[in-house]
């Protein structure tokens, strides 16, 4: 297929019940896209204020400063040590990795992609985009012969699963059985929030626990945007095995796919200072505890959300309906039909709105 083949971008479709939230009196809620609200954190600004002369093309592969600050963090952060400059790459930002990773790996016609059931759309789009067929599948025995790149994405978007240590062993004991790649998508990894990953943290594909310090076959990814609130730099990074890594690299140099230098130095500030991360969780945790109760006191039902940036509720109604009946009350989300074919029923709200804009939608919820 071409790009031309696509089907229209999904979002458009909310159009209508946008137009109806927006009538509301009190104004529109918009939970419907994860797209932070809250500011870019003042040492990420600085570093980007010193950086601005950036005459010269920066590298594909980031800096020394990015690439050690990367390993770093992967150390203090997810508890992966042993990684190197060439187990590390920058990205510009992470979506356009998931969209090209099934071209830079080579798939084609006859091969098959496996993603989770309740999925962001662009692990189908890159697969479609290079003739591959796309496989919905969480469990590991489902996935089929021939597949050759493994999508995990923990915490999910939109449903917020996290897969623990035993869940990811078994996708990688599967992976390698099949000669598969597996990439974890996790860019929410630092948003726990109920039972274990309420006190430890979300396990990585690279943890030595998953993968018994093994890489080869794995890929990392995860991205600056919701823990630092620099959706708008498009900073986001792998890791993983330098085999791959390699192969990525000289594709995505052939191809001019360089993050901006500014943004470089912004990513080595970012990832060397926690203390922002703490305090971007707690106004995410704020929003959380407010809007998950209205929810439930409306009628929903809330499934898994024990991570990340989202809920995932339905009221056993189709989603669009719902959609209609959020709308009625100035509020917006998202369907669950974005999300594949396996929960019409089901739709996603986002925490990235002010926190007012939460207190209204959980007042317009109770008033229900």
């Amino acid at each position: 297929m071409s790009v031309r083949d696509l089907a229209d971008y999904p979002w458009d479709a909310v159009a209508p019940c946008a137009a109806t939230a927006r009538r509301h009196i009190d104004g529109i809620v918009d939970l419907s896209i994860g797209s932070p609200v809250d500011p870019t954190p003042e040492v990420v600004a600085q570093a980007l204020r010193e950086s601005t002369d950036a005459h010269a093309y920066p590298q594909t592969v980031g800096t020394p400063l990015l690439r050690e600050a990367i390993v770093a963090w992967y150390a203090r952060r997810r508890g992966v040590e042993g990684l190197g400059p060439d187990n590390v790459l920058p990205t510009i930002g992470s979506k356009e990795l998931v969209a090209l990773l099934p071209l830079l790996l080579g798939l084609g016609p006859g091969d098959i992609v496996v993603h989770p059931r309740a999925a962001y759309p662009t692990y189908e789009v890159g697969a479609r985009l290079v003739g591959a067929d796309a496989i919905a599948a969480d469990d590991p025995e489902q996935f089929p012969d021939g597949t050759r790149l493994i999508w995990v994405n923990s915490p999910g978007n939109p449903d917020g699963r996290v897969l623990d240590v035993a869940a990811l062993r078994a996708v990688v004991a599967r992976g390698r059985e099949l000669g598969a790649v597996v990439v974890s998508d996790e860019c929410y990894a630092e948003l726990g929030w109920d039972g274990p990953w309420a006190r430890e943290p979300v396990p990585s594909v690279l943890d030595p626990r998953v993968c018994d310090g093994d890489l080869e076959g794995l890929l990392s990814v995860y991205s600056l945007s919701k823990q630092s609130n620099l959706a708008g730099y498009r900073a986001a990074f792998l890791a993983g095995d330098p085999a791959i890594v390699a192969r990525l690299l000289t594709a995505r140099k052939h191809l001019g796919l360089m993050l901006p230098l500014p943004v470089q130095h912004a990513m080595v500030a970012a990832l060397g200072d926690d203390d922002h991360v703490t305090r971007q969780k707690e106004l995410y945790r704020r929003r959380r505890d407010v809007l998950l109760p209205a929810l439930r006191g409306a009628g929903f039902r809330v499934d898994h959300s024990e991570a990340g940036l989202y809920l995932w509720a339905t009221t056993g109604r189709d989603a669009w309906e719902t959609m209609g009946w959020l709308a009625e009350r100035g509020i917006l989300a998202g369907p669950g039909h974005f999300y594949g074919d396996h929960f019409p029923q089901h739709v996603r709200f986002s925490l990235t709105a002010p926190f007012e804009r939460i207190e209204a939608a959980a007042a317009r919820l109770a008033a229900s």
